[in-house]
């Protein structure tokens, strides 16, 4: 169905404000202006998906051509303000990339706008309706819906019919035609798992979040591969016995880890900061020490977790990298010189700090 766009009120018509395109005449003589059919300017001026970017333009060039006034939708981007939406700000490893991203976005002249999710409040889809509605530049999303395999994607597609630049930050979906950015989650699992093996800990249990996410999917898929390679182990018996998956929260953290102390394990990799300090309050209240009984390995290098007790250990994700790269790459697209869709994926460090020992030896018993 046709969209139809109303007239101006009488007394803005008569200051001179031009038209908005309304009914089938204007469809028509819009279509002819910019050679294409009115099916392709109604699809155009209703922001839906499935029109190339070269059609898209011709048509709004035709609206300025015969002198009808863009729909609010479709009007010029404010040069000005770039939208950056996060799922939270409770984990700190958020704040840090909006830092950094807010830093480098203000270094080009652009203004940073912070739009964060809040639990019975506003969406991902709100928060980005309201940024394309004031008219940004483009937006940065931070695991986002992108990262969900369960969501649809057609959110981003309708995004690009409306001709707003966007990148995606951790997790990767083939389905949306966008840059992501995104740290290397399987060598990270390599890089704790070799650590702890080291250390001659042979029970290494994984703890993470929901699997329906890329970011941990990947984990799940690095950390088999090098428990295989370390231990000869197979993929279903890493899954069964060695993976818990729970939120991701310090209370998730803690749930998942005393499910993996409770078979065994004598030390845990887990896929957040936030989840290793569950992790470690799980062991502690089991009456297990840390390091010299269990040891604990985060992902993320949050701020002010080198100041835990025990200091943590933990992967480093390549903040600053990742923040100054989806800024890179967004202002490439605003400036009318996209780069192709694709994916750069960023070397992890591994950080050692309190929170890893040696493995404890065998009781008496040899258990």
């Amino acid at each position: 169905m046709t969209q139809q766009y109303g007239r101006k009120p009488a007394a803005a018509r008569r200051a001179g404000a031009r038209p908005e395109p309304q009914g089938t005449a204007r469809l028509a003589d819009l279509a002819a202006q910019a050679g294409v059919s009115e099916a392709t300017v109604s699809r155009v001026l209703n922001g839906k998906p499935g029109v190339a970017d070269a059609t898209r333009q011709a048509v709004l060039a035709a609206l300025d051509v015969l002198g009808y006034e863009r729909p609010v939708r479709l009007r010029r981007r404010s040069e000005g303000l770039v939208g950056l939406i996060t799922p939270e700000l409770e984990n700190p490893i958020f704040p840090a990339l909006a830092q950094v991203i807010g830093q480098a976005l203000t270094r080009q002249g652009y203004t940073p706008v912070l739009a964060t999710q809040t639990p019975g409040g506003s969406t991902e889809d709100e928060l980005t309706e309201m940024l394309v509605d004031r008219g940004v530049a483009g937006i940065i999303f931070v695991s986002g819906l992108h990262a969900d395999t369960t969501a649809d994607t057609g959110r981003y597609e309708r995004l690009h019919a409306q001709g707003v630049p966007f990148v995606l930050v951790d997790g990767y979906s083939p389905k949306v035609r966008a840059v992501f950015v995104s740290p290397d989650d399987r060598a990270a699992m390599r890089l704790a798992v070799t650590h702890l093996r080291a250390l001659g800990h042979r029970e290494i249990g994984l703890v993470l979040g929901p699997e329906r996410f890329v970011p941990v999917q990947r984990k799940v898929e690095g950390f088999t591969a090098a428990l295989h390679e370390e231990f000869g182990l197979g993929a279903a018996e890493v899954r069964d016995r060695y993976v818990e998956h729970s939120l991701f929260t310090l209370e998730g953290g803690q749930a998942a880890a005393a499910a993996l102390l409770e078979r065994g394990c004598t030390a845990l990799v887990c896929a957040s900061d936030m989840m290793a300090l569950g992790a470690i309050r799980a062991a502690r209240a089991r009456g297990l020490a840390v390091p010299e009984e269990v040891s604990v390995v985060g992902f993320d290098d949050s701020p002010l977790i080198a100041f835990t007790d025990p200091p943590l250990t933990t992967v480093r994700k390549p903040v600053p990298a990742m923040g100054q790269a989806a800024v890179r790459a967004l202002l490439e697209e605003v400036g009318g010189t996209p780069a192709p869709p694709s994916e750069f994926v960023f070397m992890p460090e591994l950080v050692v700090r309190g929170s890893t020992a040696a493995a404890p030896l065998p009781g008496p018993s040899g258990a």
